[in-house]
């Protein structure tokens, strides 16, 4: 709801942050993985190296570098992704290239879509997870990942949540990981503990438990910044069942619990100020996935999953944003309660089928997935419930792919697939359809460098809230008479988005290459993505008292452009390990020619490290410069003269990293988070990030 963060005198400044691309030595491992295996992209195993798309990877032993304190940290140096959060609320927003809220992301945890949504003074769009229960993340930049289906016009971000491969080794039984970490700015404190046990050669049993406790933490100025305390508790637990030979049946299911308080009583450097709710959320997602796999069988190579998220928020108000008020009819009254509620129910099922036609290797995937969305929220004294409004929405579609390889030199990808959508929400009914083709052609002219082009197309149904929200804004100060800040207008008639991806990108990855045993790999590309019917908020109508538009709604922009250059590398000669990672992205309305909102700054970073005493003690720096977001790159769409967000200054950050491990089951790490002790925010932030942070931990596994 960004401008009405505008219009409410929310005070925004900062920009994105990117670190480096993480390069650490595995936890038991004696270096780090540089060609991790994906299967985001086609939904076939390749080398993430070696697709012939935008993708990055994160595995355990970069999070254990990493050392996150929630899970945006995990993608630190990851090019083009970005996030919006607000520190006072453990949710999560992603941006990939400029694009985020509402599905244009999707987020998958485990095979389940993530699709809760709030509005209120920050991203129309966030997901929960604690980066603790985290494995491994796949990340697909643009579109071309479309057969992991609907909506996804600016990517893909699967996440898998830890397993029993995560704590087991080959022949053993069974065995547990704990791990522990304290933390300075203020107190803030993990512990977890997994357990993974093999029975039998068919089954795997897995459980865990984690608890975080942080403390409100004090920004670069020293300031301690409200409410940014939180506490959250975990619990996971995995089945896997290989009833018959090439078979694996696995039924997981994931429970949290987040406690906070939001809201902002005293916003700096602004008169306005937020209501202040308690706020407890329950994140519940449970799965069952079938797996058919044997390598004789050419036919097929199938896979299914069915889903069910949960996404549960209630609030009680325990401050109006006005001093000496209880509240008003638009905000509820202090002692008041709200909730919202999102239910997500799907499946997917594909199958690969592979064949040799003249010298040809092809392998044919084809699929279909379906979701439904149901949205329930209530506000009896507010008007919370208008800002999300309930409703249903069905989502449903399916895929071909046909990927085929000649000799080493030559990769050719070709898809369709078909999107159908229907929202229902009181008297409005909404539903469309598309077919979208993507086709990718790849050429191997050299042994270590690949060249490859794609155009890629994708299909975005509006979301509830995009079509049904209604409702006042609260007058921005109190006293007889005042009017309401603005009123959202619901848009029965908006348009799905129908994104156009063009992207020419290069692969290099070359073995011993400076020395013996050394590792380059190379990933940069250059995209161009036009949006047709690009959904925006705009604000019209006469000028009310506060000299603002009355009236805000989403609309259609007929054509939005976004376009840029991406890359990252990663050199490790055992001894010694580097990164560099970046991005310079431009999005824009190409009617009105007015910069699109959630474009992230331009960024670069790099990392350097060092490996000692036989490998077991390694040591890393990170930096990263974020350039200035100037006015020019920021839209006015209510034409006052001003940004819809203020403009940010340029910052930089640095990081340390120190890890010991005396055997392949202990790693003692020591991290300095904000070494400069940078006082910023990242763009489209509400609040100061941290300032300098210190943080110990260590990991013990145990197995037999």
């Amino acid at each position: 709801m960004d401008l009405s963060r505008k219009y409410g005198r929310a005070l925004l400044i900062g920009a994105s942050v990117i670190t480096i691309a993480a390069t650490s030595r595995a936890f038991a491992q004696p270096a780090q993985e540089l060609d991790a295996i994906t299967v985001v992209a086609t939904k076939t195993e390749e080398k993430a190296s070696e697709s012939l798309s935008a993708v990055s990877t994160v595995r355990q032993e970069q999070i254990n570098e990493i050392a996150p304190s929630r899970l945006s940290d995990i993608f630190f140096g990851m090019p083009s992704v970005t996030f919006q959060e607000r520190a006072d609320n453990p949710g999560t927003s992603i941006n990939i290239r400029g694009l985020q809220d509402f599905g244009r992301v999707a987020v998958v945890v485990d095979g389940a879509r993530q699709n809760f949504q709030q509005t209120g003074h920050s991203a129309d769009g966030t997901f929960f997870l604690d980066p603790e229960l985290v494995g491994g993340v796949d990340v697909v930049r643009g579109p071309v990942a479309n057969i992991n289906g609907s909506g996804a016009i600016g990517g893909v971000v699967a996440i898998r949540t830890k397993d029993v491969e995560d704590i087991l080794r080959p022949g053993e039984k069974w065995g547990f990981l704990g791990h522990g970490e304290f933390g300075s700015n203020t107190a803030r404190g993990l512990g977890s503990i997994f357990w993974a046990a093999r029975p039998l050669d068919t089954v795997d049993l897995f459980a865990g438990y984690v608890h975080r406790k942080n403390g409100a933490y004090a920004d670069g100025n020293g300031d301690l910044v409200p409410n940014t305390g939180s506490e959250v508790q975990a619990g996971i637990g995995k089945a896997t069942f290989r009833p018959w030979d090439g078979h694996e049946i696995k039924l997981s299911a994931t429970a949290q619990e987040f406690n906070f308080v939001t809201g902002q009583l005293l916003t700096r450097g602004n008169t306005g100020a937020e209501s202040q709710y308690q706020s407890k959320l329950n994140n519940n997602t449970v799965s069952a996935r079938w797996r058919y796999n044997k390598p004789d069988d050419n036919l097929f190579d199938s896979e299914g999953n069915v889903y069910w998220t949960q996404t549960h928020l209630d609030q009680l108000k325990i401050a109006n944003g006005t001093a000496g008020s209880p509240g008003n009819p638009i905000t509820g009254f202090v002692g008041d309660s709200r909730m919202v509620n999102i239910d997500t129910y799907g499946f997917n099922l594909h199958n690969t089928s592979r064949f040799e036609l003249a010298s040809i290797r092809n392998a044919l995937t084809y699929g279909v997935d379906y979701f439904q969305d149901q949205v329930t929220s209530k506000d009896i004294t507010g008007t919370g419930d208008l800002f999300t409004p309930s409703g249903k929405r069905d989502v449903y579609g399916g895929f071909v792919q046909l990927k085929s390889n000649y000799s080493t030199w030559l990769e050719w990808q070709n898809a369709l697939r078909y999107d159908a959508y229907k929202l229902d929400g009181g008297p409005v009914t909404n539903e469309g359809d598309r077919i979208s083709p993507k086709t990718t052609l790849g050429i191997t002219p050299l042994p270590w460098l690949t060249v490859y082009g794609t155009y890629a197309e994708g299909y975005r149904a509006p979301a509830v809230t995009e079509t049904l929200v209604a409702g006042a804004h609260p007058p921005f100060a109190s006293f007889p008479g005042a009017q309401p800040g603005f009123t959202f207008v619901p848009n029965p008639s908006l348009k799905p988005e129908i994104g156009h991806t063009k992207e020419v990108g290069v692969n290099i990855r070359t073995d011993d290459w400076l020395m013996q045993g050394d590792k380059l790999r190379i990933k940069a590309n250059v995209f161009q993505n036009d949006v047709d019917d690009f959904i925006e908020q705009f604000a019209f109508g006469p000028i009310n008292m506060w000299g603002i538009p009355s009236f805000i709604q989403y609309r259609n922009v007929a054509n939005a452009r976004i376009e840029g250059v991406e890359g990252e590398a990663t050199y490790d000669a055992g001894d010694w390990f580097a990164g560099v990672s970046g991005q310079h992205i431009r999005g824009r309305n190409v009617a009105t020619d007015q910069p699109l909102l959630k474009i992230q700054p331009d960024q670069v970073a790099g990392t350097l490290g060092v490996r000692f005493l036989d490998r077991k003690l390694t040591m890393s720096v990170r930096y990263a410069h974020v350039w200035a977001k100037p006015a020019s790159d920021i839209p006015d769409n209510d034409g006052d003269g001003l940004p819809d967000i203020p403009a940010t200054r340029a910052y930089n950050l640095v990081k340390l990293y120190i890890g010991y491990e005396p055997t392949p089951d202990i790693l003692a790490s020591f991290t300095v988070d904000n070494l400069l002790n940078e006082q910023y925010m990242r763009y489209l932030d509400y609040l100061p990030a941290p300032g300098i942070t210190y943080k110990g931990s260590l990991r013990i596994r145990f197995g037999a």
